[in-house]
C-alpha cells in the first residue's frame, strides 16, 4: 500500500487515539540489536491499544529490502516503514542524504502523529529532529539514548581507543587523545553541531540512572532528561531452574559476541577453571560474530578452537527460540568490560528467572541487584569470577534462592501506560515532564 493510501486510512480513524510515530536506527527483521528491538516491541504493544494509533519506521543501513530510487518503502505492513541510508557523517551523525527532508516532510504530513519517538539518532542523522519540527511544530520529540555515541568516538563505549581502558569523561581534550587524527577543537566543534539538533528534542529518556547522569555531564539538560526502562513484553509463568547434586553448572552467554561484550573473559574464565580440573561448570556461548573485524573473527575463532569440553558454542540463534534457550542454562553471564546502559539480555533472563551474573560497572551493576536479581564481580576480573564460579559450583544454593525469589519480570521493567503517560503529560500540557535523574 503507498503512503498515500495509508494516511487515507489513518486519517479515517477516530480523533482521539494518541498517534505515536516510532523510528529507529535498525529494524528487528533487518538487524538484530537491543535497541530496536525494544523499539518494535513497544510499536506492537501500542497497537494493540484502543486508544493509540502507532506507526513503525525502521532502517536499513545495509540495504537488504531498500526499494531503489526512494528514501522509504513498506515491505511488510501497511504500519511499517524502512528507511535506507545513503551518506551519514559518522563522526558528527550528519546525514547528507538529498532525499531525506523532502520524503521525511512527507511522511510526516500525512501520518501526522502527535509524538514522534525516535529510538537512536544513527542512520538518521541528528538533523532529523530539525526536519519534525518544522513539518510538525506541535509534535512532539521524544528521544530514548541506547549508548554513548553523541559523547564518544569509539564507537560510543566510553572505553579509550589506544587501552581499551575504562573511561569515565568526555571532553574534547581527551577525545583528541583518542584519536589525534581530530583536534580538540575538531571535537568541540562536533559536540556543538550534535548539541545544536539535540536542543530540538523535547525528552530524552535514559534507560538507567548511569546513562542519563553521563549525557547530563555532557550537556543534555537534566530537566529534559527522564528515567524510563526499554519496554520488555510480558512473561509467560516460567519455573525456575533445578539445581541436582553433583550436576553440571551451565552459564550462558547471548548475543553479540565482541571483545567489550567479554567473550574474551568468558574464554579465560573456562581456561582456568580447566587448569584447575574443575570440571562441573560448562560455558554455552549463543551468538553471532559475523559483524565484527577481520582480526577479532580470527582470534575468536583460535580461542575457540583451544578451548577445552568445558565450553560449548552454539552459534546465532533465532529470537523466537530465546526463551527456550536460556531457560536451559542455570545462570547468565553478562560479562562486558564496558560501560553497559541497559542490555537486553538482562532483561530476558530476568524474565525468564535465571540470575545473572555480571560486571560490577554501569547499568549492568544497576538493573542487577546483587543477592536478589544475580550476582556481581569486578568487570574483567578472570581471577574473580573463576572463584565466584567455583564456589557455585561446590554450592549452588545461593543461585537457588536467588532463582526461587524472582518473578519472571524485571523490578525495573516498564509498561506501556508508563510510556502513554510520557507521551500524553508531553501533548496536553505542551512542556516536558521535568526528571533529575538520580540514582535509586
Amino acid at each position: 500500500m503507498t503512503a498515500t493510501a495509508t494516511h487515507r486510512r489513518a486519517v479515517a480513524e477516530p480523533t482521539s487515539r494518541l498517534r505515536v510515530l516510532l523510528a529507529s536506527h535498525g529494524h528487528p527483521k533487518v538487524t538484530v540489536g537491543g535497541a530496536e528491538i525494544s523499539a518494535y516491541h513497544l510499536f506492537e504493544a501500542l497497537q494493540e491499544r484502543p486508544d493509540c494509533q502507532a506507526w513503525f519506521l525502521g532502517c536499513d543501513p545495509s540495504r537488504l529490502v531498500a526499494k531503489q530510487g526512494v528514501a522509504f518503502s513498506q515491505p511488510w505492513s501497511d504500519a511499517e516503514y524502512v528507511y535506507a541510508p545513503e551518506s551519514l557523517d559518522w563522526f558528527k551523525f550528519a546525514n547528507r542524504d538529498l532525499r531525506l527532508a523532502e520524503e521525511t516532510g512527507d511522511l510526516l504530513r500525512q501520518l501526522s502523529p502527535d509524538v514522534v519517538h525516535f529510538h537512536h539518532y544513527i542512520n538518521f542523522g541528528v538533523e532529523m529532529f530539525d526536519y519534525v519540527r518544522r513539518v510538525l511544530p506541535s509534535s512532539r520529540i521524544v528521544l530514548s539514548l541506547h549508548e554513548y555515541l553523541a559523547l564518544c568516538h569509539h564507537y560510543g563505549q566510553m572505553v579509550t581507543r589506544q587501552h581499551r581502558t575504562l573511561c569515565h569523561e568526555s571532553s574534547p581534550e581527551r577525545c583528541h587523545k583518542c584519536f589525534p587524527e581530530f583536534s580538540p577543537a575538531d571535537f568541540f566543534l562536533r559536540n556543538r553541531y550534535i548539541m545544536r539538533f539535540f536542543g530540538v528534542v523535547d525528552t530524552f529518556i535514559a534507560p538507567s540512572h548511569f546513562l542519563a547522569e553521563r549525557y547530563a555531564a555532557w550537556g543534555v539538560p537534566a530537566a529534559k532528561l527522564v528515567v524510563l526502562e526499554n519496554y520488555v513484553p510480558p512473561a509467560a509463568p516460567v519455573a525456575p531452574p533445578v539445581f541436582e547434586p553433583d550436576q553440571v553448572l551451565r552459564i550462558g552467554f547471548f548475543g553479540q559476541i565482541s571483545a567489550l561484550k567479554g567473550i574474551n573473559v568468558v574464554f579465560d574464565t573456562a581456561q582456568r577453571l580447566a587448569a584447575e580440573d574443575v570440571s562441573n561448570v560448562s560455558f554455552d556461548i549463543f551468538g553471532d560474530y559475523a559483524g565484527q573485524p577481520q582480526e577479532f573473527q580470527t582470534e575468536f575463532l583460535a580461542r575457540l578452537q583451544a578451548c577445552g569440553p568445558n565450553v560449548q558454542f552454539n552459534g546465532p540463534y533465532d529470537r523466537s527460540q530465546l526463551d527456550r534457550l536460556i531457560q536451559s542454562v542455570h545462570a547468565v553471564l553478562v560479562p562486558s568490560v564496558w560501560w553497559e546502559n541497559s542490555p537486553l539480555v538482562i532483561q530476558e533472563a530476568l524474565r525468564n528467572r535465571r540470575p545473572v551474573i555480571c560486571s560490577d560497572i554501569g547499568g549492568m551493576a544497576e538493573k542487577v541487584r546483587s543477592g536478589v536479581d544475580g550476582l556481581h564481580f569486578p568487570a574483567g576480573n578472570v581471577m574473580a569470577l573463576t572463584n565466584l564460579l567455583r564456589r557455585l559450583a561446590r554450592n549452588p544454593e545461593p543461585l537457588a534462592r536467588i532463582a526461587a525469589g524472582m518473578t519472571g519480570m524485571p523490578a525495573t521493567a516498564s509498561t506501556i501506560d508508563d510510556f502513554l503517560s510520557l507521551y500524553r503529560a508531553s501533548t496536553t500540557a505542551g512542556t516536558t515532564r521535568v526528571s533529575k535523574p538520580r540514582r535509586a
